[in-house]
Formats: structure tokens, C-alpha cells, sequence
């Protein structure tokens, strides 16, 4: 699905960058160019990173157990 028209930037792309290592709106815009003309998929895109950080944790909390 694209999140970002503007640039024809999918999900599947913006998963894989915070796969490997992205962690902020920033590091998406600098290596994605990800809301970086309206900025109307900010909002969508940031919450790929809070999901994946939440999966990270969870993920974590399994692990300790």
C-alpha cells in the first residue's frame, strides 16, 4: 500500500528501513523521503515505528520470562 503519493513510498518499503535500524520521522525522510512534501503520511508513517518498537518490546518481555 503506498502511504506516501507524493514520493510512491509503500509500507512494505518504511518496514523494512525501521527493520534495519531507523528509528525516528527523520531517519525515514533521510532515507526514504518519506513526508517530505505535504507531510500528510507523517502520521502513518510514524506509527510504523511504534509498532515496531512495541513488537521490539514485547518481543523482549517474552524473552525474560
Amino acid at each position: 500500500m503506498y502511504v506516501c503519493l507524493c514520493n510512491a513510498i509503500t509500507d512494505r518499503q518504511i518496514k523494512e528501513t525501521v527493520a534495519a535500524g531507523a528509528s525516528s520521522l527523520t531517519d525515514l525522510q533521510a532515507q526514504l523521503g518519506v513526508a517530505t512534501c505535504c507531510g500528510c503520511c507523517a502520521d502513518l508513517a510514524s506509527s510504523y515505528l511504534s509498532c515496531h518498537h512495541d513488537n521490539l518490546t514485547s518481543c523482549t518481555k517474552a524473552e525474560n520470562k
